[in-house]
């Protein structure tokens, strides 16, 4: 046994146990195994995987609601004497209650959660551990013509809680600069079941809707 490597993946394939061709995924994390070891010809060895997530992994699923991106562990065995050796499976990682209150409110508002996507790179002027994005689609069930049918909104969570950032959806935009502006608010893990996330949702939506393109976005560029 030579080695063995693992990767945490986005846009990982729904299946695949291979030969080590073929498409694997786009990496944002390494997680490892434990150290050194040999293994004989014909044995088998359990590995243990300990690996803590960093906080902006990106989310599978809310409540159970898939969000149409999939996440994979790809581990790849290389060994004297044949082709490396691939196995990918998917990782499913679920909103944190923080995320979970937050999405509650815009839902009580009339802005429904129905997917998300995935781009590489960072929000301007935040401090980051993945190099990733996740934009969250919000559609508006109330049909109200005076604010936006939709909106995206992104998590960008740590340890104290996460900034949020909300705009008109532009989801399938890959370049954050040639989104529409953004505002950007602040939540603490620690006020779930304190703050009324309701009204600062009003809040928030109301504040989206009077940016207009000549007042200055709080996720401006240098």
């Amino acid at each position: 046994m030579k080695s063995i490597y693992l990767k945490l993946v986005t846009d990982a394939p729904v299946a695949h146990k291979g030969d080590g061709d073929g498409h694997s995924g786009d990496t944002f994390d390494y997680p490892s195994v434990s150290g050194y070891f040999t293994l004989e010809k014909g044995e088998e060895k359990r590995l243990p995987i300990r690996h803590r997530l960093k906080w902006e992994t990106p989310l599978t699923e809310v409540k159970g609601q898939k969000l149409g991106v999939h996440l994979g562990l790809h581990t790849e065995v290389d060994a004297e004497g044949i082709k490396a050796q691939t196995d990918d499976d998917l990782v499913h990682i679920t909103a944190l209650p923080l995320h979970e209150a937050v999405l509650d409110a815009f839902a009580a508002e009339g802005y429904a959660l129905e997917t998300s996507r995935i781009h590489t790179g960072n929000i301007p002027r935040t401090e980051y551990h993945v190099y990733r994005r996740q934009g969250l689609l919000l559609v508006d069930q109330l049909s109200d013509q005076e604010r936006p049918r939709k909106l995206e909104l992104h998590f960008h969570t740590n340890a104290v809680g996460c900034e949020i950032f909300l705009r008109e959806a532009a989801l399938d935009e890959r370049y954050w600069r040639e989104k529409p502006p953004a505002r950007r608010f602040t939540a603490a893990h620690h006020e779930v079941g304190r703050v009324d996330f309701g009204e600062q949702a009003r809040r928030w939506i109301n504040e989206v809707v009077h940016l207009g393109s000549n007042h200055p976005a709080d996720d401006d560029e240098d």
